[in-house]
């Protein structure tokens, strides 16, 4: 199937590693040019050259911290000046820390916002100028706590909510200017972040690793873990030229784990 994405310029944000870098290299695959971003810049440098070496695109890596607004502006300035256009734009930046209420102060719940909602709010603000000239595509990363909210995980069933809000008013907002909005929501998908919620678990209940992850294979339908590909591959379709009657959406890549009909 042609997406229609060859010659098309993304920026996808936490890239160096997991369900980020996968959406990076998907999306090169099918011809776009791709800004990547992270903190770290040996993992930056590694997964450029691997997207490189894999496909004919344009890589731009660049040292970002989605919770810091000077870092946005600058990536999307870079992005734009080095591919001299910007149509997709995916928003993902790592999860905030698990714990309870009790657990965060006033200004871990403010880290949590710029991390996990603002970042949104200003990549979008900043692209958005580049987005309007061609009609692009906005996709968010968010988890499948915004349908069933997960124990220990607050913070990301919070602001993560505020992405799934914001994007259902923008979908309205933008569609006069050809922009779709939608929202992705990973399940158990075998991501560090994943094996590390695991982890704590297992040590928490006192059990092994093993024990915890052949239990949640049990409780997901499929039987199985999901893998960052997993999600790649639906925010390809997302962003493609067949996608564009799709808008405010918000749809689960989690193996029919969540039990929520909407």
């Amino acid at each position: 199937m042609e997406l229609g994405l060859k010659g098309k310029a993304a920026i996808v944000g936490g890239s160096s590693r997991g369900i980020g870098k996968a959406i990076a290299l998907a999306l090169a695959q099918e011809g776009c040019d791709v800004a990547i971003c992270a903190r770290g810049e040996e993992a930056l440098k590694a997964t450029a050259e691997e997207i490189r070496s894999q496909t004919a695109a344009r890589v731009l890596p660049l040292l970002c911290d989605m919770s810091s607004y000077d870092d946005i502006q600058r990536l999307v300035r870079q992005t734009a000046e080095t591919f001299g256009r910007i149509d997709i734009v995916v928003n993902n930046a790592g999860g905030p820390p698990l714990g309870t209420f009790d657990d965060f102060s006033e200004e871990e719940w403010q880290k949590a916002l710029d991390q996990n909602f603002l970042s949104a709010v200003r990549t979008i603000r900043e692209a958005l100028p580049h987005l309007r000239r061609q009609g692009g595509r906005v996709i968010n990363i968010t988890s499948v706590a915004v349908k069933q909210p997960i124990d220990r995980l607050i913070l990301s069933n919070a602001v993560r909510l505020g992405v799934v809000g914001m994007a259902k008013t923008l979908s309205r907002e933008l569609a006069k200017d050809g922009i779709t909005v939608n929202n992705v929501c990973p399940g158990n998908i075998a991501t560090q972040r994943l094996l590390s919620i695991f982890e704590a678990r297992a040590q928490r209940e006192g059990r092994s690793l093993q024990e915890v992850l052949e239990e949640e294979q049990g409780r997901t339908p499929t039987g199985f873990l999901g893998e960052p590909a997993d999600v790649a591959a639906l925010v390809v379709f997302l962003a493609s030229e067949k996608a564009r009657y799709i808008s405010g959406a918000t749809i689960q890549v989690d193996g029919a784990s969540t039990t929520a009909v909407f």
